[in-house]
């Protein structure tokens, strides 16, 4: 029985994934200065410490599915008798994950003094493992769904941002806000779950064989496991060592970095369910020749922001956070170029390992950047605190990245980038002088409006130089809008 659901362009998805992450940046600029206002350092700390310490017990409630069903749903989408099996299959094993992963997590409430200080908090943070089996986000991303993704995450994001100006007034509603924040992160979870006949069988098919799917999704969980040591181990070891302010100053700068990872990975989320496709079709020219966008992508993307941010660092802290996040400021320097790696570790995981088969890599990288990080931040945080744990994760993602292209380095073969990224340097560094010339005439201006200027007019020379030196992606884009304006 095939599927007759549409499956739109890589450009229209790509398009929608974009409209999502830039919602994911520009939400986060609304609430964020608000909620550090008001809910200062302490606060926000403790809703970071809570969120940190939920996102290990979630991660073993779907142990490695989010990734693997992307991947495996993608390759029987166009049969929806298997792609419903497939389904069926992956869920059992995911509540029976949830299941487990919710039992130790009471039990954890009752013995470590820690959870019980905090425990309404993660009481409220729990919800999020319970509703993890009905998100299946990863079957929406399998058959392309991005449109349905992007207006319901905008939906929900938009219903908490209402109720955070409504409820949250003083610093003692941290436990309201933390209650809103799953409401916007989990709560459309529910609607997956409703809209799902629409696509499968709801009804037993037969034929089951959940044991072909527990060895790729462990080493998919193990790898999911390494990674999140070294995104929230700094949180909770700042937590026990440093206390909450220190966290809540991590948390400042972690924000505005997350904020540009999910810009920088935009492209690599929707290309994976395609390019598992046409692996599994052999259209390997094809495959490459995503791969190669990809790479630049990253490029042409995070080293500008990178720049920017790092370097506007004191300026964004103070108008984000306001006074008082002070020493987040060279935290956020240390992590920013995290973000260049980050990057291109997705490329390298997501893209060409995990579709390649070769997840086994994907473990062994992650680990080994998260046994740096651990290493780092017992020798750092109780000296440096916030900084120590920003330097290690800067330290871990290096690592990771540098595992997978010794790995990859016969498939890399393959893929050269290397004029692009000349354009991308050169492009940079006459940025960089027009942005210094800028920032030295604006200095004494309104912390907003120097921001809103130096932004438009850095991305802007950085843009129109690669425009006019034909970089591929920003070349051929902006030759298809103008040719349609004009066209007009």
């Amino acid at each position: 029985m095939s599927n007759s659901f549409k499956i739109h362009s890589v450009k229209y998805n790509f398009i929608m994934n974009m409209i999502l992450r830039m919602s994911s940046f520009i939400f986060p600029m609304i609430t964020f200065p608000y909620v550090s206002r008001v809910l200062l350092a302490v606060g926000n700390g403790k809703i970071a410490f809570a969120a940190s310490v939920i996102n290990y017990f979630s991660l073993f409630a779907s142990l490695g599915i989010p990734t693997y069903g992307v991947k495996v749903c993608a390759q029987v989408r166009d049969d929806k008798t298997n792609l419903s099996r497939t389904v069926h299959e992956l869920l059992f094993i995911n509540f029976i994950c949830m299941i487990i992963s919710y039992i130790v997590f009471i039990i954890m409430m009752f013995v470590v003094p820690e959870f019980s200080n905090n425990s309404t908090l993660l009481w409220i943070n729990s919800i999020s493992i319970l509703l993890s089996v009905a998100g299946i986000e990863w079957f929406y991303q399998s058959i392309e769904q991005y449109d349905y993704i992007t207006f319901r995450n905008i939906a929900f994001k938009v219903l908490s941002i209402l109720l955070m100006f409504l409820f949250v007034h003083d610093k003692s509603d941290y436990i309201i806000y933390g209650a809103i924040t799953i409401l916007g992160t989990v709560g459309s979870n529910i609607l997956n779950i409703i809209k799902l006949p629409k696509y499968i069988t709801l009804k037993k098919i037969g034929n089951y064989c959940i044991k072909k799917h527990i060895k790729p999704i462990i080493f998919l969980f193990l790898y999911s496991a390494a990674t999140m040591i070294y995104t929230n181990l700094d949180t909770v070891m700042l937590g026990f060592i440093s206390g909450d302010i220190q966290v809540g100053y991590y948390n400042a700068a972690i924000k505005l970095k997350n904020i540009l990872v999910s810009v920088v990975t935009a492209l690599g989320s929707v290309l994976m369910p395609r390019i598992s496709y046409y692996l599994t079709n052999n259209f390997k020219e094809k495959f490459y020749e995503m791969i190669k966008k990809s790479f630049e992508f990253i490029f042409l993307i995070a080293i500008p922001l990178a720049t920017y941010f790092y370097f506007e660092a004191d300026s964004l802290i103070i108008f984000l956070a306001g006074n008082g996040y002070e020493q987040a400021i060279p935290v956020m320097r240390a992590i920013i170029p995290s973000i260049i790696f980050i990057g291109i570790g997705s490329v390298t995981a997501w893209q060409l390992l995990i579709p390649l088969g070769k997840e086994t890599y994907t473990v062994l990288g992650a680990i080994m950047g998260g046994l740096v990080d651990l290493i780092i931040n017992i020798l750092l945080i109780p000296t440096y605190g916030a900084i120590g744990a920003a330097i290690g994760t800067l330290v871990a993602e290096m690592v990771v990245v540098s595992v997978h292209l010794i790995v990859l380095r016969n498939e890399l073969k393959h893929i050269s980038i290397k004029k692009d990224i000349i354009k991308i340097f050169i492009s940079l560094i006459i940025t960089m002088f027009c942005y210094y010339v800028l920032i030295n005439c604006f200095s004494f201006i309104n912390i907003f409006v120097r921001l809103v200027i130096t932004f438009i007019v850095f991305f802007g020379v950085y843009l129109l130089i690669l425009f006019f030196t034909r970089e591929n992606i920003i070349y051929e884009y902006s030759t298809v809008i103008f040719g349609k304006i004009l066209h007009k």
